[in-house]
């Protein structure tokens, strides 16, 4: 596998880089962080304005019709400026779903939006106490449409986004997902700030009433699927909660990075005894298992997303992604805070941002425990076939 980017991805990166940097800068996030949005409309819209945000949508909906990568691309540069904008949640949760999946009247009605800076979007995939791979929110068909209930948590720009994509259970238990529009009758939609301080919903469905076309029925790249409606619907579900983790993984890889490099420069910079506390051999030992950790999310998460864009089977290097997503990028921001000694716990120091990013990621869709469980899950099944390929 090739990790490097191609000159058009470069270009796409360096572009972000300036943007983010130019406009996410540490005083314009408290500015933010002192709103109840905490959402930078202005990079937002600079964002758009600079084709960035439809960089992996069709071009018959103002896209340029690139792939996961770009997205990942973008993802990883909005963790390193820890920039205040629902990135990952409209292109990735709820945009990505909707062209891969939606009816032609779904893409028509959100996709322009999201090039033009106009729409946010996200995905409800949480539930309170349960796995986001078994939802229990219903569907039942209602005439030609279908009716849902159900309450979701923790849902990721859930006060900014206009539409969800929300997976759901039919009356054969079959896994469906739905777009759901936030100002529907029957949504309501409560604010919840994590320890983060990004603003998450609480999305609670009643009797919620969605069309025949709000339904994601279209195959997309899963047409050659094999088994019945549940199998299709679980295939979909998989294919954007991996698509999720990975690219969240990027994002916190970003952070980790950023993290990283404040912690070399200030190590750097900061003298004792006469010198750099970094020729310290304590702190160069503790700042290099945090380097190490940090390429390791990076290079599981780049990992999971090339191969997820390659089309390739990536269920396990997902896993493998995010348990260090989980596990080990929370290493690398606590060995940060811990070199900064008591600076690192400054609010007004940009590394707290990093460490409150690390911690909301790393808890979303599950954590360390759920991601080793799944994992051990995939291998165990990748043992029992291993037997039977080798007698045919």
């Amino acid at each position: 596998m090739d990790f490097s980017l191609t000159e058009d991805q470069q270009a796409a990166e360096d572009l972000a880089a300036t943007i983010f940097g130019d406009l996410s800068t540490h005083e314009r996030l408290k500015e933010i962080e002192a709103t109840e949005e905490r959402f930078d409309e202005r990079l937002w819209s600079q964002l758009a304005g600079a084709g960035l945000l439809g960089l992996s949508l069709p071009e018959l909906y103002g896209g340029a019709g690139r792939g996961f990568i770009e997205s990942c691309v973008l993802a990883e540069s909005c963790g390193r400026f820890a920039a205040a904008v629902p990135l990952v949640e409209t292109l990735v949760l709820g945009a990505a779903p909707i062209a891969e999946f939606g009816s032609e009247t779904l893409r028509q009605r959100w996709l322009p939006g999201v090039v033009a800076g106009d729409i946010v979007l996200s995905a409800a995939l949480e539930e309170p106490g349960g796995d986001p791979f078994e939802p229990t929110t219903t569907a039942n068909h209602d005439g030609s449409g279908w009716r849902l209930s159900g309450t979701k948590t923790c849902v990721p720009a859930g006060m900014l986004a206009r539409a969800f994509v929300v997976p759901a259970r039919s009356e054969d238990r079959a896994v469906e997902l739905f777009v759901v529009a936030s100002d529907a009758d029957g949504v309501s939609r409560t604010r919840q700030v994590p320890t983060s301080g990004r603003p998450e919903a609480l999305l609670e469905l009643d009797g919620v009433v969605v069309d025949a076309d709000g339904r994601l029925s279209e195959p997309g790249r899963l047409s050659g699927t094999v088994g019945g409606g549940d199998q299709v619907g679980r295939a979909k579900l998989l294919w954007l909660l991996e698509r999720a983790q990975a690219a969240m993984c990027i994002q916190e890889g970003g952070a980790c990075k950023a993290a990283v490099d404040l912690t070399a420069r200030y190590t750097s910079e900061r003298r004792q005894f006469g010198k750099p506390i970094a020729e310290f051999q304590a702190v160069g030992q503790r700042a290099a298992d945090a380097y190490v950790d940090a390429e390791a999310v990076r290079l599981t998460a780049w990992q999971a997303a090339w191969r997820l864009d390659a089309g390739l089977p990536a269920s396990a290097q997902v896993a493998v992604a995010k348990f260090w997503g989980d596990d080990g990028a929370q290493r690398v921001v606590l060995a940060c805070q811990h070199l900064h000694g008591g600076v690192g716990v400054d609010r007004d120091y940009p590394l707290h941002r990093y460490f409150l990013l690390v911690k909301q990621l790393a808890l979303a869709l599950g954590g360390t425990q759920a991601s080793l469980v799944r994992l051990g899950g995939i291998l165990a099944g990748e043992a029992e076939q291993a037997p039977e390929a080798a007698r045919t």
